[in-house]
């Protein structure tokens, strides 16, 4: 079966950017994130977009000078950090989350820089930190694309460039949009290159070539030339050029405006764009101007040769995201975070009422199960997995499944939506992803609002977890009590025999694992590693613990372990 979704945008990447914007930047965040901004507070906008501050600016004024202060403080004036979070690179992979590892940097010069950066974890808490000073080049590689350089692209993060986005984009509308943000029709598409006099319909001409693998061709309508000669390369083979283009949706028509910007920054005359190839391989593409004549040329490097090469970030090579779920009708324009809808659609009219932005919350939908040679509904309401079966029912399939007998229908389902084993049906499973991916981007208002509408608190995901688990990952102080009073447990284990203090240990904050202990958490537990807390504690250096492994030692001493030892903690 033919995909509708071309190669350079697949359909596991169309979804995971289609969850991405469901679910990665809350649409209340982005509410109270803009109405602290409009207000004047910068440090109110970052606290709700979920952005730690690192600095404060009267050091900086002493440190660095007034002059570089007042500057910092008018860019923060208008940081607008949801629309940051919006256009942070993702790790994709069927992951909603943000790529981990990465430093984006703002503003700033000679050495000293308003960044932010990301969580060292995939699958950690979606925080991010604001800091401003000299980039740790040790942990923030230029060459590896750690660094995200977004100084030429204030429209990402800025509210007073929001609107740019549309020149970015193609002009005067989007790519395959109206200006009111409803599709071109088929017949309003360009059937040949209308040129750069029309630079919108050059850019759809040039994007349906590059969706029908006229690769060579799109390039060579954006004035790019291919230089297919591989390079010397010593320990790999590199792809062949046109097999690595095929499948990375860059956006040929903004390539050269954005690399003779960065040439006339004084950033260099060679520029890198570090694509990933499929299967894991990834190209390193060198871009370079042509002296005396418009046009770029493109070739494959070579990574010995990389070194002190300007990386063109992500953001300025790659079509935007939102623009191919546009057109693939996978998301809608009111869907759009609303400074990117206003400068994509100037002539939509507003699509706001006076409630909340997005929908309401409904009780999750019942499902059919396959179920005793029929189909019977099931629905998480009320607390629980409500399945159609009298009490004396479930207790015949308790006893059935205690002594070792096969469990089915109904029955299968329920086991496999409290234990997170099993085969749960598909649309069971996409609203535990749904609960589970508004948990990993710290929605605990949605949360809250998903289980006052009668979702069941008992539900694990497929790595076995339970809300607790997860705890590290929301605001603990208005769900701890929540989910203890519907029942969890705080000893359940995960499938790496984690129980939630094991992982709060790991991955929480200090003031999650003191609410852990005071409610009866055990200080015993050891994963499938036989890792006790202990051993977390130091493999993790959490010095702010040691009250922790100071118990630990006192109470469970037949737990500790040759390694990580003891002095691991003070080095």
């Amino acid at each position: 079966m033919t995909s509708r979704y071309p190669l350079a945008f697949p359909s596991d990447e169309a979804s995971s950017w289609r969850r991405i914007r469901k679910y990665a930047v809350p649409l209340p965040m982005i509410e109270q994130a803009t109405e602290r901004r409009l207000a004047g507070d910068w440090r109110g906008a970052c606290a709700a977009a979920r952005v730690d501050v690192d600095f404060d600016l009267t050091g900086l004024a002493q440190q660095h000078g007034a002059e570089t202060a007042a500057s910092l403080e008018e860019d923060l004036w208008h940081f607008a950090p949801d629309l940051l979070r919006w256009h942070l690179p993702r790790w994709l992979r069927g992951r909603t989350t943000q790529r981990p590892n990465q430093c984006v940097i703002l503003g700033g010069g000679d050495g000293r820089y308003l960044y932010a950066t990301t969580s060292a974890m995939i699958d950690g808490p979606q925080r991010l930190t604001l800091s401003f000073g000299a980039i740790n080049s040790k942990q923030y590689s230029w060459k590896h694309s750690q660094v995200q350089d977004w100084r030429f692209a204030r429209h990402l993060w800025d509210a007073r460039h929001a609107d740019e986005l549309l020149r970015h984009c193609g002009g005067i509308r989007a790519p395959f949009r109206n200006v009111d943000g409803t599709p071109r029709t088929a017949d309003q598409l360009p059937t040949r290159d209308p040129g750069t006099g029309d630079p919108v319909g050059h850019t759809e001409w040039i994007t349906l070539l590059y969706d029908r693998g006229n690769i060579a061709e799109a390039f060579a309508a954006s004035g790019i030339t291919l230089d297919d000669t591989p390079p010397q390369a010593r320990f790999y083979s590199p792809p062949p050029l046109l097999d690595v283009l095929t499948r990375n949706p860059l956006a040929l028509t903004r390539l050269e405006a954005v690399v003779r910007r960065l040439a006339k920054a004084g950033l260099g005359d060679h520029f890198l764009v570090r694509i990933q190839n499929r299967g894991d391989r990834l190209a390193p593409l060198l871009l370079k101007p042509n002296t005396g004549t418009p046009g770029l040329t493109l070739r494959v490097g070579q990574w010995d040769s990389l070194d002190g090469m300007y990386p063109i970030p992500e953001a300025s090579w790659r079509r935007l995201p939102d623009l191919d779920l546009l057109r693939f009708g996978d998301i809608a324009p009111d869907e759009l975070h609303p400074l990117i809808g206003a400068s994509l659609f100037p002539e939509r009219p507003s699509q706001r009422t006076d409630g909340p932005l997005g929908p309401a919350v409904q009780p999750s939908a019942p499902v059919r199960v396959r179920c005793r040679g029929g189909w019977h509904w099931v629905q998480s309401r009320n607390g629980r997995l409500d399945i159609p079966h009298t009490e004396e029912e479930e207790r015949r399939e308790r006893a059935i499944r205690a002594f070792g007998g096969p469990v089915t229908g109904c029955f299968a389902a329920q086991q496999a939506w409290t234990s997170g084993a099993g085969r749960l049906p598909k649309a069971l499973r996409e609203q535990r992803e749904e609960l589970f991916a508004r948990i990993q981007h710290g929605d605990t208002a949605e949360v809250l609002r998903l289980l006052d509408a009668g979702v069941d608190p008992h539900l694990r995901d497929g790595r076995q977890r339970t809300l607790l688990h997860v705890l590290h990952l929301l605001d603990h102080k208005l769900m701890l009590a929540r989910l203890l009073g519907a029942g969890l447990d705080l000893e359940a284990q995960d499938h790496h025999q984690r129980t939630p203090l094991h992982v709060a240990v790991g991955e929480g904050s200090v003031s999650l694992v003191h609410a852990l202990l005071d409610a009866g958490a055990r200080t015993d537990a050891v994963d499938h590693q036989d890792r006790s807390l202990a051993s977390v504690i130091i493999q993790h250096k959490r010095k702010e613990l040691r009250f922790l492994r100071d118990a630990v030692l006192r109470d469970h001493p037949h737990l500790i372990t040759r390694y990580p030892t003891w002095g691991d903690l003070d080095d």
